[in-house]
Parts: C-alpha cells; sequence; structure tokens
C-alpha cells in the first residue's frame, strides 16, 4: 500500500521533535500499513505484531473495565515501544532509545496519535463522500396477477327467502 504523504510528514515531524525515537510506524486497525519511518525494522512484521498488541490491550483493558485502550508501553533492554490508538481507524507504534524521556514520549506521541487519527478519519469521510451511493436493485417486474373465473352462480327457486314467525 502506498504511503499517505501527511500521515508521513506527521511521523517524520514527530521524529524531529524527539531525537531519541528509532522509528515510527501508522498502521490501519487491521493491521495495514499507512505510513511508515522505521530505517532497519520490517514494516509488515511491525505492523502485524503492533496490531496484534493493541488488539491484546483492548481485551485486557475491557475485561478489567478500564474502559477503551489509548496506549501501551512497553521497556525493553534497550529502549520503548509505544502504541497509541489515532482515531477510530488507526494505531501509531513509536521505537525509542532507552535514554529517551517517556514523559516527553508519551506527550508527543498522544499528541502524534491525535493528529494521525484526524488524517485517517478525515480520509475515509472524504473516501465516503466520494463513493457513489448503493443504488437500490432494480426490482423485477411481478407478473399481472391472474384470476380463475369463477363459475356463475346458480339460483335455487325452491330455497325458501322468507322468514317464518
Amino acid at each position: 500500500m502506498a504511503a499517505e504523504p501527511e500521515i508521513l510528514d506527521e511521523l517524520r515531524r514527530l521524529r524531529a521533535r524527539v531525537p531519541q525515537l528509532t522509528g515510527a510506524l501508522a498502521i490501519g486497525v487491521d493491521g495495514a500499513v499507512l505510513a511508515q519511518d522505521t530505517p532497519g525494522v520490517d514494516p509488515e512484521s511491525m505492523a502485524a505484531l503492533a496490531a496484534t498488541a493493541h488488539t491484546a490491550a483492548a481485551q485486557l483493558a475491557d475485561a478489567t473495565g478500564q474502559g477503551e485502550v489509548r496506549e501501551v508501553l512497553v521497556r525493553g533492554v534497550y529502549g520503548y515501544v509505544a502504541t497509541y490508538t489515532a482515531g477510530g481507524g488507526a494505531v501509531l507504534t513509536l521505537l525509542a532509545q532507552d535514554r529517551v524521556s517517556v514523559g516527553r514520549l508519551l506527550l508527543e506521541g498522544r499528541r502524534a496519535g491525535a493528529r494521525v487519527g484526524d488524517l485517517v478519519d478525515a480520509r475515509a469521510a472524504a473516501l465516503a463522500k466520494a463513493a457513489p451511493k448503493p443504488t437500490k436493485p432494480a426490482l423485477k417486474p411481478t407478473p399481472a396477477r391472474t384470476r380463475t373465473a369463477r363459475a356463475p352462480r346458480t339460483t335455487n327457486t325452491s330455497a325458501r327467502t322468507t322468514t317464518e314467525s
């Protein structure tokens, strides 16, 4: 899939604001790569793992009554992986060195996630607006109903037509 230029610009600006970031990836909730700036890391594999981690975190948050998941932070020996919900249709994943300010990472990640979410939501709305509206399928003409002719009524002259009191 071709990278979304606006999202890619946002990822690059984010990496300029936080120099300790080593990568940034925006994916759809289905795991499709929307934009990536991840030198040295396979974006497809990272997207699949990020989507899985986000789904697992959403299930954990739901099971414990914490509401919708907003972010996931993983600290490894060599650094951090932070994943943020970005609007209704995307996930933002950031890779950072161990010496990053975690507060700065969280703050900038949340802001960038909101902007990426806005871009994804705006694009989805534009696509929905530009898409042709579904038309109702043409109804098959129903054949005209035909009735079978009734047999003519016969009158019985011997039947009583008056009531006796």
